[in-house]
């Protein structure tokens, strides 16, 4: 009886000793449990903290998409601006300065002008000489020279003076047109609507505006069958 009782405690010693073994057991793994939780939430965050750097990356990204697009269209439309300030000035230095000048000196205002004052200043000149001579002709004689005979009167002078103030003070409407064509923002397209318009060719009411196909070939044929016939008869 002692025998089974010992044998009994000692059972009981051995499975006290497996189940504090067991306790022991059972602390490390809720400890290694524990750590596997803290690294998972510490992962949780790090992921969290990723998916915010990537959503933050996405948007700089759309940030840096649009940006280059506006650079792109703003440069696009940069040389636009500056293919066409270049074209202009191309135009301007081969045909725009040449035809401004020339509607300067072709203009009628300016013509009359010149001839008002070349006029005036012709009668001047010649009451001027005419009056010298008579003074020469005074000394020569002796006697005074009446120079009423002049064709050219007291009043040359005032007129050269009117004639010379015209011309400081002419005002061409071509002038006026170019200027108010250098204010606008298309001032080289409206330079050459006034200074190089396009041609246009128009056509008479004898002239067809398209050839008649038709006709022109009935009468090709007439004309080669006539003109076969006058070589053949020169022929023979």
């Amino acid at each position: 009886m002692e025998v089974e009782l010992a044998e009994t405690k000692a059972q009981l010693s051995s499975k006290d000793r497996d189940l504090q073994a067991k306790d022991v057991e059972i602390v490390e793994l809720k400890r290694r449990l524990n750590e596997q939780i803290d690294k998972c939430e510490s992962l949780e965050i790090d992921l969290e903290a990723e998916k915010v750097k990537a959503a933050t990356a996405e948007e700089a990204r759309a940030v840096s998409t649009a940006a280059l697009n506006v650079a792109q269209t703003n440069y696009s439309e940069a040389q636009g601006i500056v293919d066409t300030l270049v074209s202009e000035a191309k135009w301007m230095r081969s045909r725009g300065v040449v035809l401004v000048a020339n509607s300067i000196l072709n203009a009628g205002e300016l013509d009359r002008a010149v001839a008002a004052l070349t006029d005036a200043a012709r009668a001047v000149g010649h009451r001027g000489r005419y009056l010298e001579c008579a003074n020469h002709v005074e000394e020569m004689l002796g006697q005074e020279f009446d120079a009423i005979h002049c064709s050219v009167t007291e009043q040359a002078d005032a007129a050269l003076a009117r004639a010379e103030n015209s011309y400081d003070n002419l005002t061409l409407p071509v002038m006026d047109l170019v200027v108010e064509a250098l204010k606008k923002d298309d001032w080289c397209q409206c330079l050459k609507a006034i200074l190089d318009p396009p041609v246009t060719v128009e056509l008479s009411d004898e002239e067809p505006a398209g050839d008649d196909g038709g006709n022109g070939d009935d009468d090709g044929n007439d004309d080669d069958g006539d003109d076969d016939g006058d070589q053949h008869n020169e022929l023979e």
